[in-house]
């Protein structure tokens, strides 16, 4: 065992992403719940309270989620007056989805409480360990400038 893992699986990658995701989840899912929404939900506020009008299709895109998907999750943040539809003025076949006033309060106090909790996440690998932790998994997230390129047997 290596610090309370199997050895078998201490350096596999897949492994160590899926404990890590559940131990953070088990912090994030706690902290927004006061707010009465998920950390999907919190995404969906987030990427619509970025100041730029979006379409649910765009924001889907932003999000990389299908797009029945993001209509499943527009429609549960609507139903709870977080956001709202509106016909796009340039394109009236197109939606325009914006957060409410109660969207902007409840993005800005469940960001907050997300943020301590992925602070509290992060805190075993202190401050200098975190930053590049989070710098690290935003130029895997990323990938390369040419995914071509990096593929397996190319």
């Amino acid at each position: 065992m290596t610090d309370g893992l199997p050895d078998a699986l201490a350096h596999r990658l897949g492994y160590l992403f899926k404990h890590a995701h559940q131990r953070l989840l088990a912090l994030a899912g706690p902290a927004t719940a006061p707010f009465g929404i998920d950390g999907r939900e919190l995404a969906v506020l987030a990427i619509l309270g970025a100041g730029v009008p979006m379409s649910q299709q765009e924001a889907a895109e932003r999000l990389g989620v299908d797009r029945t998907t993001m209509v499943a999750l527009v429609d549960a943040v609507e139903e709870k007056g977080l956001v709202e539809r509106r016909r796009s003025p340039s394109d009236r076949r197109k939606n325009i989805v914006q957060l409410t006033p109660a969207g902007r309060k409840t993005l800005q106090a469940a960001g907050q409480a997300r943020d301590e909790a992925e602070r509290a996440f992060l805190a075993p690998l202190g401050p200098a360990g975190a930053r590049s932790f989070v710098q690290a998994l935003q130029v895997l997230a990323a990938g390369p400038a040419d995914s071509t390129s990096q593929r397996p047997g190319r």
